[in-house]
């Protein structure tokens, strides 16, 4: 019986090249010194990831639970409202027409406004009534890397400005670096940097430090510590990831951080998820101020309490702080594109209040057959 001959490659095996020799050389002279730099290493790194290490965030966004509770970033007065038309849901597209009128603490405004994003890519920009340009872009170059540009231009001497940040975002820690009006030539303008590493499930610790360099002879430097308590991760949780091939991101049932700055002041923060509905969030400063030709010395603290209730249709959140000022925020929504805003505040102790009222209304070119395969709205 004829053998069936076997076809050969024709590709031959590369030999030992003329230089592996020498590498071989190279290799058993370091080794003494890499050998044990490289087995220590490798044993520390072992170490780290026995220790349940989770991603602690930024420093930036440390008391971003809290902020979503009190009324900071969301009181206003006097009226408002703001139109949006969804052009395209993928990529998301809108534009945007804000208006307001009848504060007490700012002149009658008027902006539009442009959004674009996409998985990797957020483009945002405005004009207002009297000629100010914003932007801001975010670019995710990798799940661990995203760059961030804001820049505003204004007629006004001294309002423009740029500001430029990259975070780093480590399987333990987060790197970020933010510059503010950066100089290409000599390095001037605010630039600050900022870690916070994890060192336990629960515990992370870190740093942020502010150099002020306005002039190329001017150098000044501040740095403020940071800490942040957890509780623990959910192990059931954390089998089920969001994104297949990464790990599932960790909500704490409650976060509380501390931050010394450096004047000596002491900020402090407790967060609590209570149920699904309802959180609530607790804020200490404490304000110490020494005396200078700008007042006496001041020693002094604030404790503000806040709460926020999701309903079926509705978000409200109330606040009370020790100085004796109450505050509210209602957001309620009729349809999925209509709500009406009520806000309102009353300081006691300078006997003063604010009330606002105001509207959003978005609408969009989609069908409802698209509106619902993009997610905005629930089949009936």
């Amino acid at each position: 019986m004829a053998s069936i001959p076997v076809p050969q490659s024709s590709e031959k095996l590369s030999g030992p090249t003329a230089f592996a020799p020498y590498l071989d050389t190279v290799a058993n002279i370091f080794h003494p010194v890499t050998g044990p730099v490289l087995n220590t290493y490798g044993r520390f790194h072992g170490w780290k990831e026995s220790m349940g290490l989770v991603q602690p965030g930024t420093v930036e966004n440390l008391t971003r639970e809290v902020q979503q509770v009190q009324l900071a970033n969301w009181s206003f007065d006097g009226a408002r409202a703001d139109v949006a038309k969804v052009v395209s849901a993928n990529p998301a597209f809108q534009l945007t027409h804000s208006f307001s009128l009848g504060s007490t603490t700012r002149p009658p405004a008027y902006n539009f406004g442009a959004i674009f994003a996409n998985a990797k890519t957020f483009l945002q920009g405005g004009v207002d009534g009297s000629g100010t340009i914003t932007m801001r872009a975010n670019q995710t170059w990798a799940p661990t890397d995203i760059t961030k540009v804001q820049a505003q231009l204004t007629n006004k001497a001294g309002q423009s400005m740029l500001q430029v940040e990259h975070d780093h975002l480590g399987p333990h820690y987060t790197f970020s670096w933010k510059s503010m009006n950066p100089g290409i030539l000599d390095g001037t303008g605010i630039h600050i940097a900022s870690l916070l590493h994890s060192f336990s499930p629960r515990l992370s610790l870190g740093f942020e430090t502010v150099i002020q360099h306005p002039q190329p002879s001017i150098l000044e430097t501040a740095t403020s510590y940071v800490a942040k308590l957890t509780s623990l991760p959910n192990p059931i949780e954390q089998l089920t990831p969001t994104v297949p091939g990464q790990p599932a991101p960790f909500y704490p049932s409650w976060t509380a951080t501390a931050q010394l700055q450096p004047s000596g002041n002491v900020q402090a923060t407790y967060y609590q998820k209570l149920s699904d509905k309802v959180d609530v969030a607790l804020d200490l400063q404490t304000i110490i101020q020494p005396a200078s030709m700008l007042g006496p010395a001041k020693r002094e603290a604030l404790a503000t309490l806040g709460a926020k209730y999701d309903f079926r249709m509705a978000t409200f959140r109330g606040q009370i702080d020790s100085a004796g000022k109450i505050g509210m925020y209602l957001e309620q929504r009729f349809t999925p594109a209509f709500a009406f805003l009520v806000a309102g505040e009353i300081d006691h102790a300078k006997n003063a209040s604010k009330f606002g009222v105001g509207i959003m209304i978005e609408s969009s070119t989609m069908t409802q057959e698209e509106m619902i395969a993009a997610g905005m709205l629930t089949p009936v």
